[in-house]
């Protein structure tokens, strides 16, 4: 079951476990600088307000419909990133036009290993665009399908779906009983909660290179349960027709990379011991945003100026000093 709540997606899974499920949300930022260096972390800027597709169905395309799921508004060239949150371990698939975002394959609902074509929702914080090498992303950023920016049509030479597609699937219940329940059961009784980060059609386009981990499933294939998952298919509205739609102004026009670090405020770089997986070839030979323009004879991507960001590292472990008293 999916609901939608607060901006947040809720997958759960009661059939499974009264605690299976995860909270996706997506989270405006900055779009980073794309002149191949690679960037830290940018930051979160709020939710992108989430809408279902069935209380607007006559005023969308028929795609739409036949899609069903949600829909966000989103500023041409403007980039985003997943947020993942739940204790209960979940698979998670992601898909930018039906091209896989950690493998580059094109769109099936199972899940693969050979290689990894999923992240686990409770070790992987969040995905901000396509894995194109060890360590490395290319920045998820809307363009418009049909002029040759999206993953989807560097790789199809089609401009069909657009949007994001989501696949879920949790953790077996007998895989979770053996790594967690008895583990918590031996400490503490831990309280059950429930779950209660012009042209319509856009889609994902590469853009710079930032530093982040995609790690690898440390349980193993065999431990999600692929009998019992949820799919969602997100479209991306441009924001004048998010107005037309929903009669609601969009999110204002987010700073720039360059403004954001001018008034000194944070990027982020975080520290984590899990292992990378290897970056896809067929993503990583994408073209960029900005070197796809430059290509088309459309002058340069504006807003790209590079910046010196000022980096804060999250989940640096050490010592604790203890001080006086």
């Amino acid at each position: 079951m999916i609901e939608l709540d607060d901006d947040v997606l809720h997958f759960h899974f009661p059939e499974v476990h009264e605690r299976a499920g995860c909270r996706i949300d997506f989270q405006r930022t900055l779009r980073i600088p794309d002149d191949n260096r690679d960037y830290p972390l940018p930051p979160g800027l709020g939710r992108f307000p989430l809408a279902h597709v069935d209380d607007y169905a006559a005023r969308l395309p028929a795609a739409w419909q036949c899609h069903g799921g949600v829909f966000l508004p989103i500023y041409q060239a403007e980039a985003l990133w997943l947020h993942f949150k739940g204790d209960y371990p979940c698979a998670v698939k992601i898909a930018a036009g039906k091209i896989n975002a950690v493998s580059g394959a094109a769109w099936n609902n199972g899940l693969n290993d050979q290689p990894q074509d999923y992240v686990v929702s409770s070790e992987q914080p969040w995905l901000d665009g396509f894995n194109v090498a060890a360590g490395l992303i290319r920045q998820f950023v809307a363009m418009p399908l049909g002029e040759g920016y999206t993953a989807e049509e560097q790789l199809t030479g089609a401009a069909e779906h657009g949007g994001l597609q989501i696949v879920v699937y949790p953790m077996k219940r007998e895989v979770y009983a053996e790594l967690f329940e008895r583990r918590i059961e031996s400490v503490y009784e831990e309280p059950v909660v429930l779950f209660s980060r012009s042209q319509p059609d856009m889609g994902l386009a590469p853009g710079g290179l930032m530093r982040q981990k995609i790690y690898a499933d440390e349980y193993g294939i065999d431990a999600w349960d692929q009998h019992h998952g949820a799919r969602v298919f997100v479209h991306l509205a441009n924001s004048a027709q998010y107005h037309a739609i929903t009669g609601r102004q969009p999110p204002h026009k987010p700073p720039t990379a360059r403004e954001y670090t001018k008034a000194g405020l944070p990027w982020f770089d975080y520290y984590s011991d899990g292992k990378a997986l290897p970056g896809s070839g067929v993503l990583g030979g994408l073209t960029s945003l900005a070197a796809k323009m430059i290509g088309k004879g459309q002058g340069p991507l504006q807003d790209n100026e590079a910046v010196a960001p000022n980096v804060v590292k999250l989940g640096k472990k050490g010592v604790v000093r203890q001080g006086e008293f």
